[in-house]
């Protein structure tokens, strides 16, 4: 696949390294508000967890698969690279990838220095597993109609 990245205003090298740890396994503009705030600091990593993690850790197969979530956030204008991460994030992870700052919403559960961790408020009403649940209401609500 060819990489995709953001135009940068400064070299890389210049700017400090931000990671954002994210499943996206249902975007939504929460994580793009949680994307622009980190972008505002710096030159954005996206620390994407595997399809293996996210079947361990919350028990079921992503309506998106790794690659697909990968290349739907190398499109967005504040990501410049996005790396498979596991669940949980520590400060071994972010020194293998020369993080300088993790930005989390406030429901983190990383374990990082906490010189290395910045917390942003979650967007109020909305969340992957909500709006799965909205999905799922939908097309049950749809299936009763045409098939009564």
């Amino acid at each position: 696949m060819t990489q995709l990245t953001r135009k940068q205003e400064k070299p890389e090298m210049q700017r400090q390294r931000i990671m954002v740890d994210m499943s996206a396994t249902l975007l939504h503009h929460g994580h793009v508000r949680l994307l622009a705030a980190a972008a505002q600091i710096g030159y954005v990593i996206v620390g994407l967890s595997t399809d293996d993690e996210i079947r361990r850790t919350k028990c079921f197969t992503p309506e998106l698969s790794f690659e697909e979530r990968r290349e739907i956030l190398l499109a967005i204008r504040y990501v410049d690279e996005v790396v498979p991460a596991p669940w949980l994030i520590d400060d071994a992870f972010l020194d293998q990838h020369r993080i300088d700052l993790l930005v989390h919403g406030n429901d983190n559960k990383n374990m990082v220095a906490d010189h290395r961790l910045r917390l942003l408020p979650r967007t109020e009403g909305v969340s992957s597993s909500g709006l799965r649940a909205r999905v799922l209401r939908a097309v049950s609500e749809a299936m009763l109609r045409f098939n009564p």
